[in-house]
């Protein structure tokens, strides 16, 4: 890797892509800790620490670079944006007219892209006006009027808008992936405040040889996690396809390959599953309710700052219905955006076959007989990713940890995306420099 920003370093084109993203990252730090004209920024920090499911809000503080708890102008940061790609991505399988726009190439996407941003404003909007109507009176703004009121929500959705603009900028001007750059660099931003946990939590007090062990292990732990969580990442499962119609040379016909990724939704199904198990206790924390009592207990079973606690043995139950949840997403998410029939007809259409399947509802058939099997190890592989960190939490107490579960699934694909992006710049600027040559 460092190898690769060396060699991009020595490209003029390149260099330049480099410095604008830095520039811009720079500019999101900024943001980061300017804080929305009359909060209370220690608001959150207080409300949280007296809350009993603060664990709901750790992977959205950890999307936003702390900038939500700080309670900044970039607050929301991105998740509306991303709230959005999710909502339209699902709406294009539903509604026809969306739909058909997606098959008309370059322009359709344009078209797409633009409602992407109306919805993302939209749903800032809405966000920012819940937390400034529903936290201000309560002690978010200093002085609960009007005014204020106003104030905090267009500066919350003006910077969740800003932060748009900015990772589409970096896909322009940058190195590419401006919105997943955009969330990498938050959660990266959390990396220091994790670290002091991990340090107050396993080494904070103990002996210099005790401490070497202790880090080893942490550190082995962690690397065991990332290379697992590559493997996870870049696993495929290719199907070989014939096309017998092509000529070439003096062969007729060629083969190539769909590569069927194992873990085919991403963290999709992770952060559907979160959001419905962590929705109810956010709700039921804000309504102070007793977790003494029968409604309190299984609100306590969906939190999962409870799961693998001694405290709370019976709260695991909420761990499996957990991952229940992440296998089911992960079907739903791959049935409503691969669909074997229609790939299956295009092969057909383009005289291509998999050698032994006849062209058709039988190829369709071989394919979700695949596709099943590999959705459900992606899916197993998924919640492994997940769970260690839940056990450590539950076990050690440690908190959220911004470099783990999700968190890590999206720093992995971010940072090899962005390595191939970077690349392929290269690739090109070397096929320019021939071609001129």
């Amino acid at each position: 890797m460092w190898k690769l920003l060396k060699n991009a370093w020595k490209v003029t084109e390149v260099r330049k892509k480099l410095i604008f993203t830095f520039m811009m990252l720079v500019v999101i730090r900024f943001g980061s800790v300017l804080p929305i004209p009359g909060v209370n920024t220690s608001y959150f920090d207080t409300l949280l620490n007296n809350l009993s499911g603060t664990d709901a809000f750790g992977w959205f503080n950890a999307m936003t670079g702390g900038s939500f708890t700080d309670l900044s102008v970039f607050a929301l940061s991105i998740t509306p944006y991303i709230t959005s790609s999710i909502i339209m991505q699902l709406l294009t399988i539903a509604i026809p007219a969306l739909e058909q726009l997606q098959k008309d190439g370059e322009e359709g996407r344009k078209k797409i892209q633009e409602y992407t941003r109306y919805l993302t404003v939209a749903l800032a909007l809405i966000q920012s006006s819940a937390m400034a109507i529903g936290f201000g009176g309560q002690g978010m703004l200093y002085t609960f009027n009007v005014w204020n009121v106003i104030v905090c929500i267009v500066t919350m959705t003006a910077g969740s808008a800003l932060l748009m603009w900015i990772g589409e900028r970096i896909t322009e001007r940058g190195i590419g992936n401006g919105i997943s750059i955009v969330l990498l660099f938050n959660i990266i931003s959390s990396l220091p405040d994790d670290l002091a946990t991990l340090f107050t939590v396993f080494i904070q007090g103990k002996n210099v040889a005790v401490t070497v062990v202790i880090v080893l292990i942490i550190l082995a732990c962690i690397a065991a996690m990332v290379v697992y969580t590559i493997v996870l990442n870049d696993a495929t499962r290719k199907i070989p396809v014939q096309y017998s119609r092509k000529v070439q040379g003096s062969r007729v016909g060629s083969g190539t390959s769909i590569p069927l990724k194992v873990n085919t939704a991403g963290v999709i199904p992770v952060i559907f599953a979160s959001s419905i198990m962590s929705m109810p206790v956010v709700i039921a924390s804000f309504l102070n309710v007793d977790y003494s009592t029968i409604g309190g207990k299984i609100l306590l079973m969906l939190n999962s700052s409870s799961w693998v606690n001694p405290a709370y043995p019976w709260a695991s139950v909420g761990l499996v219905l957990y991952i229940v949840l992440v296998i089911l997403f992960a079907y739903f998410y791959t049935s409503i955006t691969f669909n074997p029939l229609e790939v299956a007809n295009n092969m057909k259409k383009n005289g291509g076959f998999i050698p032994g399947i006849r062209p058709g509802k039988p190829t369709s058939d071989y394919l979700n007989r695949i596709l099943s099997y590999i959705i459900f190890i992606g899916a197993v592989g998924l919640t492994i990713v997940c769970v260690i960190p839940i056990v450590i939490s539950g076990l050690f107490g440690v908190g959220h940890l911004s470099f783990m579960g999700t968190s890590l699934i999206i720093i992995v694909g971010v940072v090899l995306e962005t390595i191939k992006q970077v690349e392929s710049q290269l690739l090109v600027r070397n096929y320019k420099g021939f071609l001129n040559d």
